[in-house]
């Protein structure tokens, strides 16, 4: 996942009531799949997620939720290989995007138009064996944040995995953006943070490897 280096720049958010910062992350969200230029959706699965699904300590294949899917390349991977995909996301065009890649490529995916902190009103019931989150939790302003982790964290099977990429605090000039390994440890209580792996961009960035152990007598 790089910095785009034409088109729409990210533009600060994070100004003004907590709706506010919601509409204005959204806003900046369809300005960039407008302009067709959306530098996290480069339509190559990461090797951080391949290693996941293909390496040596792979997954076995299950059921797989994918939160800011975009237009669906990471999705399609893992439906290909085997799992039971659902993804969704916030930008109509995206989903409307990935559900044409599907269909071209005759692969089932479930694709939904929805904001990965409101999954409660979804038929995604779970339980999810594996989440996978390419940059989606780090632009979500600090009040909606405690409802993503609570949505994941209720839909997850016995030791589910958790694969999220992000950018540091640091990479954007706003109170909104970004993420780092205290903030995964308060937010996802009952999920053991076991691998930070620093990314290879320009800014500050991260993957980060959770495991569903639950802590607080909570069962998904």
């Amino acid at each position: 996942m790089t910095e785009a280096t034409d088109g729409p720049r990210w533009q600060p958010v994070g100004h003004g009531t907590p709706r506010e910062q919601e509409e204005e992350v959204h806003r900046e969200m369809r300005k960039f799949y407008r302009a067709g230029s959306p530098p996290w959706d480069t339509g190559v699965t990461p090797p951080e997620l391949v290693a996941l699904v293909e390496g040596d300590d792979a997954l076995p294949s299950g059921r797989a939720l994918e939160l800011g899917c975009g237009t669906g390349t990471n999705a399609l991977y893992l439906a290909r290989h085997g799992w039971e995909v659902s993804a969704v996301d916030m930008v109509d065009l995206a989903v409307e995007r990935a559900r044409d890649r599907a269909r071209e490529a005759g692969v089932d995916v479930r694709f939904e138009y929805a904001d990965a902190t409101r999954l409660d009103g979804l038929d995604l019931p779970g339980p999810y064996d594996l989440y996978f989150d390419l940059g989606c939790y780090c632009g979500i302003p600090a009040h909606r944040r405690d409802a993503y982790a609570e949505g994941l964290t209720r839909r997850a099977a016995p030791g589910a995995r958790f694969l999220m990429f992000g950018y540091g605090f640091e990479a954007f000039p706003d109170p909104v953006s970004g993420v780092d390994a205290d903030e995964l440890r308060d937010r996802f209580a009952d999920w053991e943070l076991v691998d930070v792996t620093p990314g290879t961009n320009e800014q500050p960035t991260a993957w980060y490897t959770l495991d569903f152990v639950p802590r607080t007598g909570r069962t998904p």
